[in-house]
């Protein structure tokens, strides 16, 4: 290896630059050459129509892709919640390392918990899987709440709440942990009472498939539960025909005895929006030792959810 700078592209946004910065010097260590951040603008990033409008699946990605298919980045870090489900022949997925917190949390006035909110409490959030959630949590237990539909940035999305605009915001513990903002949240949302999208926390690093010694080099930062864990969840994401914009959430988790991990548990959801109507299902196997193991289990989930009806829960279905 060279000890030539190696290019890695990344979104523009604070969040996405504080996260290439992170493994930009993990990759550093591993490869022992410099890294240079190259900053690339997406369709996510200029759009302003909400994502459930312009389809969500890719719109951060793909000006990243396109940029390494050119050759001009050698490597690109992407929220994997990001990715499409299918993996295109010329990048190879090099590494997952392992992954942040993937729940949700509450940033909302007074140090409020989403439970103490006040009746007609406005909890803004871009994500149709949170609104479905947060709204069919709210009418099984007595909670009165609106879902305002946000876009934006994180200081954008906290600063709704600090102006009095909404009383609350749902955004992801990684993102936030990742700013050094972690103690902006007044509330953790449970698993039980929403489930996080497919792979949130988890970063994706993505590289031309035909570079093998960079393949090799990034894997040195790939943790095998963290990508057992995301191929579950995308798998069903996938086998669901959905996009990553669709009202679906999807957690795999460890089962330990002791230190011994035992079993991989795979949760899924999908919902109504307003909350009426829901398909929440898990399912629990063998921990993968293989991507044909992992994808399998969430296929099988998949099957499951969508013989109780979860096609007609999701609106436009991916294709």
């Amino acid at each position: 290896m060279t000890d030539k700078a190696l290019r890695l592209g990344t979104r523009r946004s604070r969040l996405a630059m504080a996260q290439s910065g992170q493994v930009a010097d993990a990759v550093s260590q591993v490869t022992g050459r410099p890294v240079e951040l190259v900053e690339i603008t997406t369709y996510g990033d200029t759009s302003r129509e909400h994502l459930a409008q312009i389809g969500g699946t890719g719109v951060f990605v793909t000006a990243l892709r396109d940029a390494l298919l050119r050759g001009e980045v050698d490597f690109a870090v992407h929220s994997l919640k990001d990715l499409p489900t299918e993996q295109p022949e010329e990048l190879a997925l090099a590494a997952v390392p392992v992954r942040e917190d993937p729940r949700d949390v509450i940033v909302a006035r007074d140090a409020l918990k989403f439970t103490d909110l006040p009746r007609g409490a406005r909890i803004g959030t871009g994500s149709p899987r949170r609104t479905a959630q947060l709204n069919a949590y709210a009418r099984g237990h007595g909670l009165d709440i609106e879902t305002v539909p946000i876009r934006g940035n994180v200081d954008t999305r906290i600063g709704y709440v600090r102006e009095g605009e909404l009383d609350a915001v749902v955004l992801a513990a990684a993102g936030l942990s990742r700013l050094g903002r972690i103690d902006d949240v007044t509330d953790f949302l449970s698993v039980d009472t929403v489930l996080p999208a497919p792979g949130q926390g988890a970063l994706a690093i993505e590289c031309a498939a035909d570079n093998a010694d960079l393949i090799a080099a990034l894997g040195e930062l790939d943790d095998p539960f963290t990508r057992a864990a995301v191929t579950a969840e995308r798998s069903l994401l996938a086998a669901l025909e959905a996009g990553c914009s669709a009202p679906v959430g999807a957690l795999a988790d460890l089962l330990a005895d002791g230190q011994i991990v035992k079993e991989m548990r795979l949760r899924g959801i999908v919902g109504t929006t307003d909350g009426s109507r829901t398909v929440q299902l898990s399912t629990t196997g063998p921990v993968p030792e293989t991507y044909d193991q992992a994808m399998a289990l969430g296929r099988e989930l998949a099957a499951e959810m969508l013989a109780q009806g979860a096609a007609g829960l999701m609106g436009e279905r991916a294709h």
